[in-house]
This record gives C-alpha cells, structure tokens and sequence, in this order.
C-alpha cells in the first residue's frame, strides 16, 4: 500500500551534500538521533502548554520536515560513514518512539487529551510491530498506510488549519481518533505482513 516513506531514497539523495557536511564538522549518527528527540518532546511540550499559539501550530509542518531530515541524516551518516552500531540502533527507534509520542501528545492542550494518548499508544504499536517483524524473519517492517512519515504529514497538515483557527475540540478529537484507526490498522498489517514471510 502507497506511503510517503517510498519518498525516503529521493529525499536521502537530497541530503546527501548536508550528510557529508555534518560529517565533516564531527556529528555523529548518534548525535543527531538524540538532538531530533530532545527537539520533539520540547516542541512537543510548548504545544502542550501553549495551545493557543498560532505560530506554533503554523510552524508545525516546518519542525516535522525538519525533524524527518534529521531522522534521514542520522541513518545516512550511521551507514554511510561507518557510524553503525547496535547501541545506535536501539536509540534510534527508542528516540523515534517517544519523539512520536511528544509531538502528538501536544495536542492534549486543544481538549483532546484521551484520543492524543491513544494515538500516541497506537503509533508505538504500529512501530513496535515493525520490530517484532524484524525479530520474526529478519526484515524490519515500514509498511502503511500510516507509517511514521504518513503520521507526520497528517499531524502538519492538522497543525496548519489548527493555525488557522480550525482548532474545534471535536474537529480535533475526530482527527485525531481517526489517525489513532489508521495507526492500529497499519500495526496489523505489519503483523500479517512478517506471520507471511516468516521462515
């Protein structure tokens, strides 16, 4: 099934000049994974604490691209360059998992707070199915519909007409019940998809 993430080689190819770059100057993939998380759950938090602010929400599609950049960035410098370990890879999907977690419970501000912690739960799901995949025939599952950069996309367009004073608690709460479905559905396709190809 279609999913931005089939965008992921077009966009590393983009920032492949920004990699080296990094590389040069010291950053490391580990860095990089732990700068992204400690961004999110900040920016995670100032939504949270300040619903009201239209700037914030405007900017969430902004801090969502760049956060996916630096998702893209650390892997890129972990194969790339030799910066590939498995402590790096255990910090990457723990930092991805509650960066997840921190931005969408942002939305908790907006009288949302129960469809958000569900959403927050059901996207660890989805992520954690993808795991066991991997533990199950050895292929780490990314499968959609609603696969990581498909939740990011749809929480920056939320957060635009958030900011744009489409902020209805029950619009909102809709929303984001509908994501927790897609993200509770894409977890039982991960699942299917590894009980299938398992050895």
């Amino acid at each position: 099934m279609h999913s931005v993430y089939g965008l992921k080689s077009s966009f590393q190819k983009l920032l492949a000049p920004l990699a080296r770059g990094l590389f040069s100057l010291g950053v490391t993939a580990n860095q990089m994974t732990v700068a992204a998380a400690v961004a999110s759950v900040g920016y995670g938090l100032a939504l949270g604490l300040c619903p009201q602010s239209r700037v914030l929400w405007l900017c969430l599609p902004l801090f969502l691209f760049a956060r996916m950049a630096m998702n893209a960035l650390d892997g890129m410098l972990a194969r790339t360059y030799g910066q590939a370990s498995r402590y790096g890879a255990f910090l990457n999907e723990l930092c991805d998992i509650a960066s997840d977690a921190a931005l969408i419970l942002g939305f908790w501000g907006l009288g949302a707070a129960l469809p958000a912690a569900v959403f927050a739960v059901t996207a660890g799901l989805a992520e954690a199915a993808g795991l066991g995949a991997q533990a199950i025939c050895g292929v780490r599952r990314y499968d959609g519909p609603f696969g990581k950069s498909d939740r990011a996309a749809a929480m920056g367009i939320a957060g635009c007409l958030v900011g744009l004073g489409f902020d209805d608690a029950i619009l909102v709460r809709s929303f984001l019940w509908l994501c927790a479905g897609g993200a509770l559905y894409t977890c039982g396709r991960r699942v299917q998809a590894a009980l299938k190809d398992q050895p």
